[in-house]
């Protein structure tokens, strides 16, 4: 039984075809307190500020569709005294940026030079997307790319995972999905993904050789 067992789960893994990579944490560095620190020197009022002021609640409803003008507007108004941190936090967006994780890239390259279809799902504003394209050309390895900001829907809404799917005709159950939000990974996995909840490049590798896809 154990050995039918295990010939089971083989099958079942070589039916994957494709990889779809969250972006931000996964393969492109992001902390708003790579700015912030250079704005506020005090940590304990840096902290603060991002836990009451431009949260990550807040920013998440730039990246479901609301424009940077109307999410800014609306801290200015209930907190005009911080103006200047606020416009910042759009303003000087990139400095948010750390980078590309380059184990994950050599992941996502790996991948896809082993015939794997590599996508993308990510919660990203439409308006600076942009901006994280034209300083990352790793981008531009990806089939395709979903972004929330454009589309209106956001993770772990399951709307978005169908979207990508339908888009790029995609099966579920030969999908694996990345992320490092693990209420995005089990969203994934409801729809019938296998989900890998990222914590670092190592950690990928051991995963994705676990399911037989690298080396």
């Amino acid at each position: 039984m154990e050995g039918a067992k295990a010939g089971a789960e083989v099958c079942s893994l070589t039916r994957i075809d494709t990889v779809i990579f969250d972006l931000g944490d996964v393969l492109i560095a992001w902390d708003p307190r790579n700015l912030y620190r250079k704005l506020i020197p005090d940590e304990a009022v840096m902290e603060d500020f991002l836990v009451r002021v431009c949260t990550a609640e807040w920013n998440a409803r730039q990246d479901a569709g609301r424009s940077l003008a109307d999410g800014t507007a609306e801290l200015l108004a209930a907190f005009p005294q911080h103006e200047t941190w606020i416009r910042a936090f759009y303003d000087r967006w990139p400095e948010m940026l750390g980078g590309v994780i380059e184990g994950t890239e050599r992941h996502l390259r790996g991948l896809k030079a082993s015939g794997y279809r590599v996508l993308a799902l990510t919660n990203w504003s439409a308006e600076t997307f942009p901006l994280a394209q034209r300083l990352f050309p790793v981008l531009g390895e990806f089939e395709g790319i979903v972004v929330s900001g454009l589309e209106g829907l956001i993770k772990p809404d399951p709307a978005i995972y169908r979207l990508l799917c339908e888009r790029y005709q995609v099966s579920p159950a030969r999908a694996v999905f990345i992320d490092d939000n693990p209420r995005n990974v089990a969203a994934a996995a409801a729809l019938g993904m296998h989900g890998i909840r990222f914590t670092a490049p190592p950690q990928l590798g051991d995963e994705l050789r676990s399911l037989g896809l690298v080396p």
